[in-house]
């Protein structure tokens, strides 16, 4: 699925594994998204059942976000290849390094 592993979608499951998070919030957790991107992100993790969204008939407008069950299930998983890339990030460079001077 492109969705969870678009940069921004791997992005918004992290931040929104901790529990619900009002769009704004959410929006300074991932600095440098636009708000249209995140809008669209978060549409798209909904449609596929891995974000809840909470909207509130108030003014202004509060909308909260939080993963589901497979949500979480998802999160986890692409933190857990995130943490590996970062972890092993040196020795990925590295070898891309001796690849290019090849």
């Amino acid at each position: 699925m492109k969705h969870v592993t678009s940069t921004w979608g791997v992005l918004a499951l992290i931040a929104l594994k901790p529990g619900t998070i009002r769009f704004n919030a959410l929006r300074r957790k991932l600095n440098g998204v636009s708000e249209r991107m995140l809008a669209q992100t978060l549409q798209q993790l909904e449609s596929d059942g891995l974000v809840k969204r909470q909207s509130y008939p108030v003014v202004p407008p509060h909308v909260e976000y939080t993963l589901t069950d497979l949500g979480r299930e998802a999160a986890d998983r692409v933190e857990a290849l995130a943490n590996w890339i970062d972890d092993h990030l040196p020795v990925l460079l590295a070898y891309r390094d001796n690849q290019d001077s090849r």
